[in-house]
């Protein structure tokens, strides 16, 4: 659904997007925020902010917030992903001004009380599922921020918690969705109002780009004695989203791998009942774009679920799709795209992460149409020329393959 909306950035570097949605009875608020942990030893600082953000600020205690949040029928919550911190508010249409008031209290003039005097315990070692992800990552685009593991945790201070937030929580770089019954312009006044004074930033906690544009095949493997599944990993080349041959490339992933009736599912799992659990799916981030498999079974069966993800991707690779799956496939996206945005909530999310990538908020419409019009054609030549299994990186972690040396596992080298 197309939305009025309009665009503004506040003296102070903040994006602000206004939408309107006529009758709504919510005012729905997305602050989204550069998070991306760039430096190993911010992570303990990072997670611990994250986690405290918006309980209190120094007019305001943790009780005083929850109070005020009450009293405008308000629900606040907080979600990092590995690019961002996202904060989302919904609240009652008439609460809007008031919940402005209280997000500046807390972005402006933070506190952070009662922090724990030690550090949290060391984390566990890395299971299969995370040591084989990094491992895919590493390989198929070089050293980065996204494959490396954590730091162990250390000791957090106040000082430390308010040198992060000055540096992080920042309008410069930031962007406010507000989705509304209310004018945008009085929207856009209100916004000015309250986070007009928040000050700081570029932060530059952005993920770096990858090495490599397009991943580096090979056959990596992994031995984790005592793992209780045989896991494939894959990374092959794709485009980003904003590319014109971003459509035919997500009904090819589709074909592939997306519904029951994939590719994938119907060799894998009710051909050969190889595994329990796959998929297929078009990941994309500041860092890189790449189409990935995963599928999950039994112990000792890895290497077979490689062989025969690898004939599947040749199959389309050299065949295409039938003129059937292709349009099963377009169906399936279209109906995906309207469940994706089936409530209000859910469309204020999508939308803030379109502003914050620096698309049109309706961007998602207008692709809807895009991938309306993509024909036969255009998606077996996304099959030739994304699917090919040589140039697609396939990597697996097993308890029962002998030929791998330690939990490490060994990487053969890439063609």
């Amino acid at each position: 659904m197309k939305r009025p909306w309009v665009r503004s950035t506040l003296g102070n570097g903040l994006r602000v997007v206004a939408v309107e949605a006529p009758g709504a009875p919510l005012a729905e608020l997305r602050l989204v925020v550069p998070y991306a942990l760039t430096d190993p030893r911010e992570a303990s600082a990072r997670e611990l902010l994250a986690a405290r953000l918006g309980t209190g600020s120094t007019s305001r205690d943790r009780q005083a917030v929850a109070d005020r949040t009450a009293d405008l029928g308000a629900e606040l919550s907080t979600v990092v992903t590995v690019e961002q911190l996202l904060l989302s508010v919904s609240v009652l249409s008439e609460g809007l001004e008031g919940t402005l008031e209280l997000l500046g209290d807390l972005l402006i003039r933070p506190a952070y009380r009662d922090l724990p005097a030690a550090p949290p315990p060391a984390p566990r070692p890395a299971g299969p599922r995370t040591a084989l992800r990094r491992v895919v990552l590493t390989h198929a685009f070089g050293p980065h921020p996204l494959a490396a593991a954590p730091p162990p945790p250390g000791p957090v201070t106040p000082e430390d918690l308010y040198a992060f937030h000055r540096r992080a929580v920042v309008p410069a770089g930031s962007v406010l969705l507000v989705m509304t019954g209310a004018e945008p312009d009085r929207v856009l006044r209100l916004v000015a109002e309250h986070l007009g004074p928040w000050t700081g930033g570029p932060s530059g906690l952005v993920l770096p780009p990858f090495g490599r544009a397009a991943p580096a095949p090979g056959r990596p493997a992994l031995r984790h004695p005592g793992a209780d599944q045989a896991l494939l990993l894959t990374a092959g080349p794709a485009v980003p989203s904003t590319d014109p041959g971003h459509a035919a490339l997500h009904l090819a992933q589709l074909v592939l791998g997306g519904p029951a009736s994939s590719r994938l599912t119907r060799r894998l799992r009710e051909r050969h009942a190889l595994a329990y659990a796959v998929s297929a799916a078009l990941r994309e981030n500041a860092a890189g774009s790449w189409l990935e498999i995963e599928c999950a079974g039994a112990p000792g069966t890895a290497d077979r679920l490689a062989a025969e993800a690898a004939d599947v991707l040749r199959v389309l690779a050299e065949d295409g799709p039938t003129p059937q799956e292709a349009e099963r496939a377009r169906r399936y996206a279209a109906g995906f795209t309207r469940f994706a945005l089936a409530t209000r909530a859910e469309e204020a999310s999508a939308l803030a992460g379109f502003a914050a990538r620096g698309v049109d908020v309706d961007w998602l419409a207008a692709y809807a149409e895009a991938v309306g019009g993509v024909t036969h054609a255009e998606v077996t030549a996304a099959c030739g020329e994304f699917l090919r299994p040589e140039r697609t990186l396939l990597a697996t972690a097993d308890d029962d393959n002998d030929d791998n040396e330690g939990i490490e596992g060994k990487e053969d080298a890439a063609p």
